[in-house]
């Protein structure tokens, strides 16, 4: 595994209410927009879905649901297979909360 792939595992091993509690809502911000953009280099989608849950769930519990549907629905519209996975149904469950 690479630098960028042992970090990408690194941050999704650290739960939004842990970094929330530890860090704060801005720090863990700046981790969830870290992983987003490692994973979007890599051009790992799923570790992309991840970040983008994260952040999004970050983001409507800070009252930006607009925010969070912008950046979680292109991500979940780009997957084509895998929809009885737990990262799929998470997306569409939140997708559908913030609708």
């Amino acid at each position: 595994m690479n630098s960028h792939g042992f970090q990408i595992t690194c941050y999704f091993n650290v739960t939004k209410a842990v970094l929330e509690a530890e860090l704060g809502v801005a720090s863990a911000e700046t981790h969830f927009e870290r992983a987003l953009g490692i994973a979007r280099q890599q051009q790992a989608k799923s570790w992309e879905l991840r970040a983008a849950i994260s952040m999004a769930r970050l983001w409507r519990d800070q009252g930006m649901r607009e925010e969070a549907r912008d950046l979680l629905a292109p991500v979940y519209g780009w997957l084509t297979e895998g929809f009885d996975t737990l990262d799929l149904k998470g997306a569409r469950a939140l997708l559908g909360e913030l609708a």
